[in-house]
């Protein structure tokens, strides 16, 4: 197993703010080809969210930030103001690009809250400032979780699911953070990464990732998980989480109930890795969460299907929900949760 190389990790900019542009690499061409998508509008923003230009719950949130500085330059340029009336529509667009990362909804409303007084000129750079700050305190958090995830970590292999690496955040990762921060200290001998269909996030996007890093990586079908615990016998499974509800439900990549099942079968302990600002108070549990449908035709083409035959019905969801009680750890930039629950969750919240 190769040591990480923590800086590689954040050499690349997918998320480059220009100043009257956001830039985002292309994750939807990984890793065939490293191209980028350059926004002006905040309808460009939503857009790219919506269509997994970017994703991962931490880099939407920061993405929607700096869409919000987009719609207050349009609003700037067409009206002479920043004026919370004129951004109530591409705030409304942008907030229902992906309903369910809840830490879409966190960046706007702190966003909102930096409109206040001042004149135009002053409100965009107070708008700016704020939206850097978030990008810069996610990469700050990713790198605390995978410090404190690390302290959890015994040595053997692991298995994780999705993309939760520098893609899917403001830079290094929640749970491909801890993996970095673990085999930097040698408490990982082995990672075993799930190809995560329909999208082959964990192909396309983790193996990529890990290579980069020069990390071994071993990369498995979803249909093999289970037989993969049997025979590396990894000691934890990490994940990442879209949402956390107060009791400790986790929503996650579609997938990820699946791995938390078979973990607890084997005997592996299950590990979610995210920010506190992934985690909603307001929601009592993960059944009170409506869970994204995509298409169906992104089945359909994996299947190899030319175009939807007659007679097949397709259900696809995004997200599943993984109750707490399949849950060992929940670690965050503020601490651990564990076992987590309504008490522990609160608690990093306090």
């Amino acid at each position: 197993m190769h040591q990480s190389n923590a800086a590689e990790a954040d050499a690349y900019r997918h998320i480059d703010w220009r100043g009257d542009a956001l830039r985002l690499l292309d994750q939807r061409k990984l890793p065939a080809a490293e191209v980028y998508v350059t926004c002006t509008t905040a309808a460009q923003v939503a857009r790219a969210i919506r269509e997994m230009v970017v994703r991962g719950a931490p880099a939407i949130g920061v993405t929607a930030a700096y869409g919000v500085v987009l719609a207050a330059r349009e609003a700037l340029q067409a009206h002479g103001r920043i004026e919370a009336p004129a951004l109530a529509q591409p705030l409304h667009e942008l907030g229902e690009a992906r309903p369910t990362a809840v830490n879409l909804r966190w960046a706007i409303e702190h966003m909102r809250e930096c409109l206040g007084d001042g004149g135009a000129a002053e409100c965009l750079e107070r708008l700016a400032a704020r939206a850097r700050d978030i990008h810069e305190q996610d990469i700050a958090a990713n790198r605390r979780m995978g410090e404190l995830g690390a302290t959890l970590l015994q040595g053997g292999a692991v298995i994780t699911h999705c993309n939760t690496g520098t893609l899917a955040t403001g830079g290094y990762g929640t749970a491909l953070g801890v993996i970095r921060s673990g085999v930097a200290q040698a408490r990982i001998e082995r990672v075993l990464a799930s190809e995560t269909r329909p999208w082959l996030q964990g192909a396309r996007l983790t193996a990529w990732e890990l290579n980069r890093d020069r990390i071994e990586v071993t990369l498995i079908c979803e249909g093999s998980v289970g037989s993969a615990m049997r025979t590396f016998k990894p000691q934890w499974a990490i994940v990442g989480a879209d949402r956390i509800a107060a009791n400790g439900d986790v929503v996650n990549k579609i997938g990820t109930y699946n791995l938390a099942v078979l973990a607890r079968q084997h005997g592996v302990r299950t590990m979610v890795v995210a920010p506190t600002s992934t985690i909603d108070p307001r929601t009592p549990s993960g059944a009170q969460i409506d869970i994204e449908q995509r298409p169906g035709g992104e089945l359909l083409a994996a299947a190899g299907y030319a175009q939807d035959p007659a007679g097949v019905q397709v259900w696809n969801p995004v997200f599943d929900v993984t109750p707490a009680t399949l849950v060992d750890a929940i670690v965050t930039e503020r601490g651990i949760a564990s076992p987590p629950d309504t008490r522990t969750i609160a608690a990093l919240l306090d």
